[in-house]
């Protein structure tokens, strides 16, 4: 079987005979849940401001109200969908002028994703939301996903067919086997890669957290980071597994050099340009990837697990919605949210979302009918969703963390067990401080 032929992505698919890629691996044990309870648990993670969301009567405005809009709203859905949303708004909404913020103006209305949602949380810059949405759920709703993504292991197919592979790696052994023959091979291609510039607000959660995932690690006791009142822990034995499989990689050399200064789409350009064989990244980058590259050069697969019997868990990313704890105008903004929450359809189909909005149980048009998305969407079927520190108190202390040990134990100060019980400790500090800051 070849690599192509693995992933079933080619320029003649022309309808659904069989599965468009090979199902989730029976090695790492996945099980497919009901996928209603599986909207249930990503409508708790992401949106908790679902319920009740339209219940609050329109606000009654005044007219001549100016509303700032965050420039990301360009940077993540383009400048004519940007046009097309603030007239459509400003037609239904007279009384107000949608107006994109310049860098002297603070936005009203902020559009940012997980990169930076902790960054907000911490400064306290955004609005809480729940007395808007009328949920009550014990936890503070600061802002609205608009649409999600999902990590996944994207391979170089010609690279990996150049070493003698035809197939994806399915087991951490066969991981390790094919970033081993890359790297050593004439290729000049890297075996594999970790972005863990600290200037990538995303790089833990994709490039480390995403292996304990996969192979069922959890961070949250209760399962619920929602409502979690305890601190968030590590399944020790799992986490030491994964940085020890992470430190061999490095320590082999099967990595891509400047671990700790290369940034995630600094990867991408990587892997695009042939320099890179294996990777995490986000589905939201498949578009770009097929743009630059073309179908038949690489894949997407499940991040391969430890083979044990833990869920298979994929870690999701949003592009969302909030208002900043600076506006004059939160009740004009909050319409304005209204409003861009129901084109979240729209954002998904631009985007080639996936999972996409997380209130549908259907995926859209463009996954059905691409192998590329609906392979994604049979991933995340059969996953479950992991929880991690996403708009949480303390989430940048509790990520910083797991950077400054990782980083030790790369360096060679500490053993794999040390590691996992001094982040363990510092994240037991961290916790206890904001519970501290919670009652003073």
């Amino acid at each position: 079987m070849s690599l192509l032929k693995d992933s079933s992505i080619n320029n003649n698919y022309t309808e659904k005979q069989e599965k468009p890629i090979h199902p989730p691996r029976k090695k790492i044990n996945i099980k497919r849940v009901d996928l209603f309870l599986l909207i249930v648990i990503m409508i708790a993670l992401l949106t908790p401001v679902i319920k009740g969301l339209f219940t609050k009567p329109k606000t009654a405005v005044s007219s001549d109200v100016n509303l700032y809009l965050s420039r990301q709203c360009e940077n993540f859905f383009g400048k004519e969908m940007t046009e097309k949303l603030i007239r459509e708004f400003e037609e239904k909404n007279p009384g107000i002028q949608i107006i994109l913020a310049d860098e002297a103006q603070e936005p009203d209305v902020l559009i940012f994703n997980d990169g930076d949602f902790n960054q907000l949380v911490s400064e306290n810059a955004l609005i809480e939301l729940n007395s808007f949405t009328n949920y009550e759920s014990g936890s503070l709703q600061m802002a609205i996903p608009l649409v999600s993504f999902m990590n996944l292991l994207f391979y170089n197919i010609d690279i990996l067919s150049e070493a003698g592979f035809d197939s994806p790696p399915k087991t951490r052994e066969e991981f390790t086997a094919y970033a081993k023959t890359v790297s050593q091979g004439e290729s000049g291609a890297s075996g594999a890669a970790l972005s863990l510039s600290q200037s990538d607000h995303q790089s833990m959660s994709r490039d480390v957290f995403s292996w304990i995932w996969a192979s069922g690690g959890n961070f949250w006791e209760d399962g619920d980071s929602q409502s979690a009142l305890t601190a968030p822990s590590l399944a020790v034995r799992t986490t030491i597994n994964e940085i020890s499989f992470l430190e061999t990689l490095f320590r082999e050399g099967y990595l891509a050099q400047r671990v700790f200064e290369t940034r995630g789409e600094q990867r991408i350009e990587q892997f695009a340009n042939g320099r890179v064989a294996l990777m995490i990244a986000s589905s939201q980058v498949i578009p770009y990837l097929r743009g630059k590259m073309g179908d038949r050069a690489f894949g997407i697969t499940t991040i391969p697990g430890l083979g044990t019997v833990g869920q298979y868990s994929t870690g999701l990313s949003a592009i969302y919605t909030a208002i900043s704890a600076k506006s004059e105008n939160p009740e004009q903004a909050w319409d304005f949210l209204v409003f861009l929450t129901g084109k979240s359809s729209l954002f998904c189909e631009e985007l080639k979302a996936v999972p996409g909005v997380v209130s549908n149980i259907i995926p859209g048009e463009y996954v059905k009918d691409d192998p590329f998305y609906s392979k994604a969407w049979d991933i995340f079927e059969a996953s479950q969703i992991a929880r991690g520190f996403t708009g949480k108190p303390g989430a940048d202390e509790y990520e910083t963390i797991f950077f400054e040990e990782l980083r030790s134990y790369f360096e060679r100060t500490r053993t794999a067990t040390q590691t996992v019980n001094a982040i363990q400790q510092r994240w037991n500090e961290v916790f206890i401080n904001n519970e501290q800051e919670k009652i003073y």
